[in-house]
Formats: structure tokens, sequence, C-alpha cells
């Protein structure tokens, strides 16, 4: 896990910002141009329709961030084959997550901006301020002029231009969506169901069974090699598919995402400052301190913890994570089984994710680039359904084959390897839009994603919580008193509830940090978490 900024310093400077960029607002260039170079893509031979974009060759620096597994996007065939058709040769200097969001910060705070930025890992508090000083162009006429499969897009789900529609009318990144309804529930449970067998146990269906049957991993040597070497249960602390927010369901009936916030009955809900999610936190500590959790669950990182169910000798119990051959390969899959919703004190439930199937930090042009129009025209191209499908999941010849109708269909998955780490090899995702009916003609859905809906229908739908919190965008005067007082609040929350579990003690000093959270400001951002939501929803 990479090293955590000072919270005070890191709120004082991006608050700092979000205020800069609302005195900048007035002086912001709109419109198309929005403070960029006078755009020279007629002076390459230009063209409205039609291969290569520019009869001569221009370049372009695109900076972003890239999967673990992925390569220099450089060696990427399908980059490479839309380099030689376009006559863009872009110069890519997309990064892994982790040490891309140093590099995007010390980007947009300088003079060096790329001309692009694609897999932007843009926050709204970035899309705001970079947009309202010009730092990234407004995008909406040119999408008029050069994109026409975006736009078309636009007209078949205007929700999605909603969703890529800033508060002050201007559109500064594009979209990426897979309309497969499969993101409500990121964080699906598995178990050891070989060690089960062998140890007489059912796969577990209520909380008091997965605890009993984690202590069985942990005391009795079910992987048979003498050693106290099992790991019971292992996850990624706040991760957006690998947290326990589940679990935290099932010991309280109180729900828990890495955004500490839910919706029931249009009411926004923050969780941490609840005494469902206290008691929850106790229970989890007892279970702690019995060994039934991996202590690595608080600082490890997702190729860290993919490598865990893949070791020689096998040591992992039970786990949360979307798919179960990433997490311990195609040798290892039948021994894990999946684990529905547990039962508590309180029944079966199920938290939703916050947000959608659309997101709106794909792609964004600086006002650094001189061939906006030319660039436009690239990125269009990634909205052709076929091409983004390609973008989603890899190359015609690689991932997919043509069947005699023109549908994509998957080619098997290269021996040793899974769906998922092919995807992160050959795809670059980004900017793309693959929508319900595209799977109808254009595409087949991956196998893994067919049977994630079904398990989803199945096994997680009867219990899933009615509500969520969707991707709505703040006001600027919003967004800046949320980044000030969210950056502190969540900084804590997660501290204190990691140090909580490993070390104990919630019980003691829960008063205090109830009031400490009143303190730096929870009331204030619930009610504009509500506002926004009452909003959005006015508006659909």
């Amino acid at each position: 896990m990479s090293r955590q900024p000072n919270p005070f310093l890191r709120r004082a400077c991006t608050a700092a910002a979000v205020t800069l960029a609302l005195t900048l607002t007035a002086t912001a260039c709109s419109g198309s141009d929005g403070g960029a170079n006078e755009d020279k893509s007629s002076d390459a031979g230009f063209a409205e329709t039609g291969l290569p974009i520019v009869k001569e060759r221009i370049e372009l620096r695109f900076s972003g961030k890239k999967a673990p597994l992925a390569p220099d996007y450089e060696q990427m065939s399908l980059l490479k084959n839309l380099e030689s058709s376009t006559n863009i040769d872009i110069t890519w200097e997309n990064l892994p997550e982790n040490v891309y969001q140093e590099k995007k910060n010390l980007l947009l705070a300088s003079g060096d901006l790329p001309d692009a930025f694609y897999n932007t890992g843009f926050t709204d508090t970035d899309i705001a301020t970079y947009g309202a000083n010009g730092t990234l162009i407004p995008l909406e006429d040119l999408i008029d002029k050069h994109a026409p499969n975006l736009k078309k897009v636009f007209a078949q789900r205007p929700e999605i231009r909603r969703a890529v529609t800033a508060p002050d009318g201007h559109i500064y990144t594009l979209p990426a969506s897979e309309e497969l309804g499969i993101g409500a529930v990121p964080s699906f449970w598995s178990i050891n169901k070989t060690w089960l067998d062998k140890l007489g146990l059912p796969v577990p269906t209520t909380v008091g069974q997965y605890r009993d049957a984690l202590k069985a991993f942990k005391d009795k040597d079910p992987n048979g090699n003498g050693k106290a070497d099992e790991i019971p249960l292992s996850f990624i602390d706040k991760w957006w598919c690998a947290d326990i927010g589940d679990l935290f369901a099932a010991l309280s009936g109180l729900p828990d995402n890495p955004q500490h916030r839910i919706v029931r009955d249009g009411k926004v809900i923050f969780t941490a400052n609840r005494p469902e999610y206290r008691d929850a936190v106790a229970e989890l500590h007892r279970w702690y301190a019995d060994g039934l959790i991996d202590p690595e669950s608080f600082a490890q990182d997702d190729k860290q913890y993919l490598a865990k169910g893949k070791t020689k000798q096998e040591v992992l119990g039970s786990y949360v994570w979307w798919e179960t051959e990433e997490v311990v390969g195609t040798d290892r899959k039948d021994d894990y089984s999946l684990m529905g919703p547990l039962k508590g004190p309180k029944g079966r439930l199920v938290g939703r994710s916050n947000g959608s199937d659309y997101g709106r930090d794909a792609f964004a042009i600086t006002r650094a680039n001189k061939y906006a129009a030319a660039t436009m025209r690239w990125v269009d191209q990634l909205y052709a359904p076929q091409m983004s499908a390609q973008v989603a999941w890899g190359p015609i010849g690689e991932v997919f084959e043509k069947d005699a109708r023109g549908k994509l269909r998957y080619l098997p998955v290269p021996e040793g390897t899974t769906a998922g780490e092919l995807r992160q090899k050959v795809a670059p995702v980004g900017p793309r839009v693959v929508l319900r009916e595209d799977f109808e003609k254009v595409v087949e859905p991956e196998a893994r994603a067919k049977q994630r809906q079904q398990d989803l229908n199945r096994v997680y739908g009867p219990y899933l919580e009615k509500e969520n919190y969707p991707p709505v965008f703040f006001t600027a005067d919003e967004l800046a008193q949320v980044t000030e007082i969210e950056t502190d609040l969540l900084a804590m929350v997660d501290k204190q509830r990691a140090e909580w579990i490993v070390n104990g003690g919630v019980e003691k000093a829960w008063d205090g940090y109830v009031a400490e959270l009143d303190r730096i400001g929870l009331p204030r951002l619930v009610e504009i978490y509500q506002a926004a939501l009452d909003r959005y929803r006015e508006s659909r």
C-alpha cells in the first residue's frame, strides 16, 4: 500500500485548489477553445471523415493509468493499429494506478501537461478544478462537430450525457460504460469447499457457521502439510471489490462500503457512526484476535492479494473477489465455492456499491493540445460499438473472432491464463460504451460476466439493498465543502476501522470518535449528499 500523505495537508491543498478554481471560473475561456492552443489540425491535412485522420503525421502525448499486468501501451496491437490507420503517433505514459495518482497530480499542477489523459483517474474535484481553470478544455463543441459515434451514444442514452456534464454545463471528460448491470455487487464471497469437505463442514449459511469454518481452517491443518500456514480469511481493506462490507451486514444488519455511505428510503446514511457499525467492528476484532483474519488485509495491494491463492501449497481459506480464477487460478477454481449472503441477527442482507454502469473519467483533452479536433476524431473511433468491445476486452484475432453474422465471439483463453489476466494484457480499456443491445447484436458477453449475472440474480439478488448512491455531480460550492470535510473524515474513519479491528478498543473510544466526526463536519456532509441526491432524482 502506498504511503498516505498527511491528511491535514492534503485537505488544505485540495480545498485551496477548488477555491482557486472557483475564482478562475470567470476568467476561464468558454466554448471549444477553453484556453487551449489554436487548433492546428487543418495544418496537418485534417479529414472530417474517413481515414487517415490527418494527411501529415502528428505526434501526441497521452498520460493515464493502466492495469497492473498491462504492458507499455505502445506494445498493444489495438493501439498500434490505430496509430497506423489514423496517422497519429501517440507517446503513451500510462502507469499502474498506485504510481499514476502521484504523477497525475504533478502533471496537473505543473506546466508539463500531456495532450490528453486516457484512463484519467480523475475525481470530481479534479474535473471541477481543472475544468474551471482551463487545464481541461470543454469538449461539447468538439463532440458535436467531430464525434458522430459518441453523439449517437448520447442520443441512445441521454443519461450518459448527463453523467459527464459538469454543473457548469460543460463536458470535460468522456464516458466509459459496459451496460451489464453487474456492478451492483462487486464483492462476491468464496470459500474453500475442498477444505470444508475434508473437515466435514457445510458451506456456511449463517455468520456463526462461517466463523466456525474459519476457526477450523486455522486449527485443523486442512491442507495437510503439518504447518499452521493456512490463511482463514483474506481481503483488501476498502478495496472496491475485495472489502468486507457485507460481513458488517451479516454481523449487524448494516452493510458497509469504502465510502461508508448507503441509501435507504431515499435517505443518505453514513454507516461509520452507527451503533451497528461499532458492534460489527468489535466482533471483527475478536475474529482477528483469534487469528481468523489475515493481518496483511489492511496493507496489501491487489497484486499481493491475488498471489495468495496461487501459492505452491494451497493456503487460502476464504476471500472476497468477484472472480474465482483471478484469485486462485484455473487449476484450483473447483476447490472453491461461492458463498451466499450469511444470515445474521437481522437476517440476510447484501449491500450495493455506489455509482452506476456509467463512468465519467475515461478521457480528457488538455489546453496543451494543438490538435484537439484530430484528437476528438481519434477517440471517437473508440465509441463505435465493435471497437468499444475491443477496447474493453481485447482485439479481434487475440480475444475475439467474428461469427457468420459479424458478431464478436470469444476465442479460448490461453492455457495458464485467466480471462481477467488476459484482458489486462491486451485491452487498453478507457473510452468505450457497450450498451445492453450491443450484447445482443455486436459482442457476446464474457463467460465470466454471464456467470456473474447469473450468480448475482440467483445468489445475491433476493437480498440486495434496494437503493444506492448514484454518480451525482456536485455544484462547485458543494464540492469544495465535501472535499474539505470528507478528506479528514474518511482518513479518520478508515484509520480507526483498521486499528480497532486489529487492536480492539472501539467500545471505549466510541463516544469521543463520534463527537470528533461531528466536529469535522459529518452532519453538513450528509446534508450535502442528501441535497445532491434529491436534485439528481428530480432531474431524471
